[in-house]
């Protein structure tokens, strides 16, 4: 009775995940509806399965909130090196859907492991930087937590999923958090900036810039007659002649064709409407058909008519574009911003290095699909395929955030015992 008095579930953050939850599964039935299958339950369809896959959701969350919060960081290393095996294992037993190789067909289920990775990686890497309070400020530390983040994202990444691993990326965020120099996000904004310019400029140009903003740098430090500056300024230099000029490598034998048609369309390079470019595009047209208030529950006429590709998956913000127009889409991206800024207050809370770190990584790994998701669909970030945190049809994707966002308020349940 004493260990239930202590237990204080964020109840706020649990509805408001029922929200978006429930509110997707809406969108799903409308983004398939048809007269043949107009029930919501009909478990022949996409909505009917999504409804199954909420109710595994939601006993598998009841589950965690009934279990010991110690288990969970305990057993990191175990589950981390469980769901790493997976991945191995989905490389040789992979069924090929959308071109992606990242599927084990079950017969009665299509489980995809790189989905799982995520919290995964959360809990093995949250376990290591609080074992012995770690920070993130000396080499061998970075080298680790690196490690233990590339894995998982290699092993994806060699399943032809690059948005599923490019969503690890989003672990640097919380490492700022535990002591991470701000050097490495400078470096991150200025290597992408550098990839995108080294695409559209002449390289030989764009050296040039660079080779008056060094000298221009070294000019205002001349008085400093330190030779360590121009010898750093250098060696800057150097390294980002480098990078542009292997940004053509990269660029065509590295990433797949369609993921460079994707690039190409949305730097305005080339405009293919028809092929590449065409998913965004009516995309842009069935969210701006919506207006103000929407078409109504559905009244979607272009998701109805199949115009939008995948739209009960990567695209279903469509369907709340058209359906529920302005007000509906801010109406979702506020319960997002709502449940990323609850979850950045309770990480801040807790007494654990381990449950603040992976509260943090909770709340990052759902801030990189809400923005890649909501990015790709409005034509602002290239088109990488990954799901709508909660919200997007798909059994793995549902239960695997269901188990990332509940491990956290399970630990926060408990947030005066020391994990």
């Amino acid at each position: 009775m004493e260990y239930q008095e202590k237990l204080k579930i964020d109840w706020w953050t649990v509805v408001i995940y029922l929200v978006i939850m429930f509110f997707g599964w809406l969108n799903v039935y409308a983004a398939g509806y048809s007269e043949a299958h107009s029930s919501i339950f009909d478990f022949s369809v996409q909505h009917g399965k999504q409804f199954i896959w909420i109710v595994m959701a939601l006993a598998l969350a009841g589950v965690i909130l009934l279990t010991e919060p110690r288990l969970f960081s305990n057993t990191a290393y175990a589950i981390y090196g469980f769901v790493m095996g997976l991945l191995v294992l989905t490389l040789f037993l992979a069924v090929t859907v959308n071109g992606g190789k990242s599927w084990i067909d079950l017969g009665f289920f299509r489980l995809q492991p790189s989905e799982f990775a995520k919290f995964a990686t959360a809990l093995a890497v949250s376990k290591y930087l609080s074992a012995l309070h770690i920070e993130m400020k000396d080499m061998r530390t970075q080298i680790v937590v690196a490690a233990l983040i590339a894995i998982p994202a290699l092993l994806i990444l060699l399943q032809h999923d690059t948005g599923s691993a490019l969503v690890f990326v989003g672990f640097i965020l919380p490492f700022y958090r535990e002591g991470l120099s701000g050097a490495f996000l400078i470096i991150g904004v200025a290597a992408i900036a550098l990839f995108v310019l080294a695409l559209l400029v002449n390289k030989y140009i764009l050296m040039g810039v660079l080779a008056v903003v060094a000298l221009l740098y070294l000019f205002v430090w001349l008085n400093k007659r330190s030779g360590r500056i121009y010898w750093r300024t250098i060696g800057i230099w150097l390294c980002c002649a480098l990078f542009i000029f292997s940004v053509d490598f990269v660029f065509n034998n590295i990433l797949e064709s369609h993921q460079r048609e994707r690039i190409d369309v949305l730097l305005g390079k080339t405009e293919d409407l028809r092929g590449s470019g065409y998913n965004v595009n009516q995309s842009k047209i069935a969210i701006g058909s919506g207006g103000f208030a929407g078409k109504g529950f559905l009244g979607g006429t272009l998701t109805k008519a199949d115009f939008v590709p995948e739209q009960e998956t990567d695209f279903i913000f469509c369907t709340v574009g058209e359906e529920w127009g302005w007000l509906g889409s801010s109406t979702l991206v506020a319960l997002y911003a709502w449940l990323l800024l609850r979850l950045i207050a309770m990480a801040e809370r807790q007494r654990s290095p381990f449950s603040r770190i992976y509260g943090y990584s909770v709340a990052s790994i759902l801030f990189v699909h809400l923005f890649v998701n909501v990015g790709m669909v409005l034509g602002l970030v290239p088109v990488i395929g990954i799901p709508l945190p909660f919200f997007s049809y798909g059994g793995s994707s549902l239960l695997a955030f269901t188990i990332l966002l509940f491990i956290f308020i399970r630990q926060d349940a408990s947030k005066n015992q020391l994990l």
